[in-house]
């Protein structure tokens, strides 16, 4: 098993994917889901500083809802 820690190379984000996936099948309540959400977490924080979303560009969005 994997020990949570804050993910800082790609080579931790990719093992910490790869962790999450044997840990998708846990058990509502059981010790497995409380490390797929830890995990999930600590994913969305590496994505959210290494992979940022900027906001589209508004007349873009305008364009999208016309079509």
């Amino acid at each position: 098993m994997m020990e949570p820690k804050v993910l800082k190379t790609e080579i931790e984000y990719e093992a910490a994917l790869a962790h999450v996936e044997t840990l998708m099948d846990a058990a509502p309540g059981s010790p497995e889901e409380q490390a797929l959400d830890l995990f999930a977490l600590l994913i969305e924080a590496y994505e959210q500083g290494h992979y940022p979303i900027d906001l589209p560009d508004l007349v873009e969005v305008i364009r999208f809802r016309m079509e």
